[in-house]
């Protein structure tokens, strides 16, 4: 079975970067608790206060539907664009095997 990795950066406005973190950790928390979710994570950029990293791990890809199916994607999905979304540059990627790096 394949492994599905959700990969990439939002852009956002960095006046606005608090409450958008404020509403990331709000998505993280529940998005943890669907089922086929094995992991999810918003970081902040270290260097670019206008980007914020996603990464993402699926059991399945109807997981994966059915996360972007929730009312907390929903709700996350219309607060930002109200923050102010600048861009988003996120990829699927399908993982057919999965080892230590080293």
């Amino acid at each position: 079975m394949s492994t599905l990795v959700i990969a990439g950066t939002i852009t956002i406005d960095p006046a606005r970067r608090d409450e958008v973190i404020a509403e990331a950790r709000v998505m993280m928390q529940e998005t943890r608790k669907e089922p086929g979710n094995v992991a999810y994570a918003f970081s902040a950029d270290l260097d670019d206060p206008a980007v914020l990293h996603i990464c993402e791990q699926w059991k399945s890809q109807e997981a994966l539907d059915f996360h972007f199916a929730t009312p907390h994607m929903a709700h996350f999905q219309k607060r930002v664009a109200e923050l102010g979304l600048q861009g988003m540059d996120v990829k699927k990627f399908t993982v057919s095997g999965v080892g230590p790096v080293f």
